[in-house]
C-alpha cells in the first residue's frame, strides 16, 4: 500500500526520548511506527522541510552520489518485518536498468524524503504493525525536541 511519512515525533521514555517516523496511507484510518534512530529522525525531518543548512549531511551526499552516477531514488518499500525489525529496499533507476538495494528504512525514508519518491509498505507489514494514528498525535515532534541547525 501507498503512504506518506505523517510525522516524525518524539516519545518520551524512561529510558529517554525515542524518535519514531509515523507513515500513514491516504484512505485508513491506521498509521505505522517505526522507532528510529535519533540523527536518522532529524535527517528525515530535514527532508520533508526541504531544509538546506549548506553542507551536505549524509542522507544529502548519499543523494548527490546517486544522482552524479546517474541514478534516480524511484520509490522505497518496506517489504518485511524480521524479529522486530522492519526490512526496506530502496528501488533506484541507474544507466543499467533498474536496482534494488537492501537499506534501513530510515535511510530509505530520507532518501524518499528529499526525492518525493512514493514509499510503499507491503499489506502484511503495515497490519502487523498498525496502530491507531491518535497514539502519535500528542508525541512532540522532532523539531521541537531537536536542535535542526548545522
Amino acid at each position: 500500500m501507498d503512504v506518506d511519512i505523517d510525522a516524525v515525533r518524539v516519545a518520551m521514555t524512561d529510558e529517554g526520548p525515542v524518535p519514531v517516523v509515523v507513515l500513514a496511507p491516504d484512505d485508513d484510518g491506521g498509521v505505522l511506527p517505526i522507532f528510529i534512530g535519533f540523527e536518522e529522525a532529524v535527517s528525515i525531518a530535514r527532508g520533508v522541510e526541504a531544509e538546506d543548512i549548506g553542507r551536505p549531511l549524509t542522507h544529502d551526499l548519499t543523494l548527490d552520489l546517486v544522482e552524479e552516477l546517474g541514478g534516480r531514488v524511484t520509490r522505497v518499500v518496506v517489504s518485511a518485518l524480521e524479529d522486530n525489525t522492519y526490512i526496506a529496499d530502496l528501488h533506484i533507476d541507474t544507466p543499467r536498468g533498474e536496482a534494488e538495494i537492501d537499506a534501513r528504512p530510515s535511510d530509505s525514508l530520507a532518501l524518499a524524503a528529499r526525492t518525493n519518491a512514493p514509499i510503499e509498505v507491503a499489506d502484511d507489514v503495515f497490519e502487523s504493525g498498525r496502530r491507531d494514528p491518535a497514539e502519535f498525535d500528542e508525541l512532540q515532534d522532532i523539531q521541537d525536541v531537536a536542535e535542526l541547525g548545522p
